[in-house]
């Protein structure tokens, strides 16, 4: 192994330097996102310590978890140094992450504002790709019953059946329900089509007594609250 080899490879580094020790001895908040990332990476290569290969994935994701959480296995893999089990760790990690946020919500938390709509609803639907569809069901006291996917489509739109929506309010005995989906693209503001499914839904929910009481638009870590904009009737 060449002096520049040996300078790369973390096994060479000080104690406190290596990413495990350093969790190990000093806690996780010690840690940078490139030492964690260097972790579930596990090894590097002949070119690259485990610490830099986390480095350049980060930087080709433009430091964003975010984004990180968007590429997945078979964008992982293109990059050199990233096989199939480094991939499906960083994927498996991500997505734990993921779950953590959505069980952080209490079992039956109530919703009165748009921001607690959105605490609840963000970690399913801000890291994805592609356009969801989740509607949140809510009791008479606001109560949260269930959260449901309705529907899942393309970059720019997906399609939502309202029987499909109402059905799912019925079967909980829901009395409210709040409308929720991302726009990948990250703009906040609604589409024509955005605005015409919440006048659809909004009328055939007063006909059924379930009343739409908010509708909202989720982009990166920002959101459009229909209810909030007076958009509502």
């Amino acid at each position: 192994m060449t002096p520049k080899q040996i300078s790369k490879s973390i096994k060479y580094w000080a104690e406190d330097d290596k990413p495990r020790e350093k969790l190990a001895n000093k806690g996780k908040d010690s840690l940078s996102n490139s030492e964690l990332l260097a972790i579930l990476i596990g090894s590097g290569n002949k070119e690259e310590s485990a610490i830099d290969l986390a480095k350049r994935l980060l930087e080709t994701y433009n430091h964003s978890l975010i984004e990180l959480s968007k590429a997945g296995i078979k964008s992982f893999q293109k990059m050199k140094g990233i096989g199939l089990v480094k991939a499906i760790t960083i994927e498996a990690a991500l997505e734990l992450g993921r779950r953590r946020l959505q069980s952080e919500v209490g079992e039956k938390p109530v919703i009165t504002r748009s921001d607690q709509a959105y605490q609840l609803i963000r970690s399913y639907l801000e890291d994805i790709s592609h356009e969801e569809f989740y509607i949140i069901l809510l009791n008479r006291a606001q109560m949260v019953l269930s959260i449901e996917r309705i529907s899942s489509g393309g970059m720019s739109s997906t399609v939502v059946d309202p029987k499909m929506v109402f059905a799912r309010a019925l079967e909980c005995k829901a009395h409210n329900i709040i409308l929720c989906h991302n726009h990948p693209s990250h703009s906040r503001k609604p589409s024509q089509a955005d605005i015409q499914l919440t006048e659809k839904l909004s009328h055939a929910g007063e006909l059924l007594e379930i009343k739409v009481v908010d509708h909202l638009i989720v982009c990166a870590d920002t959101y459009f609250s229909f209810a909030d904009e007076g958009m509502l009737k």
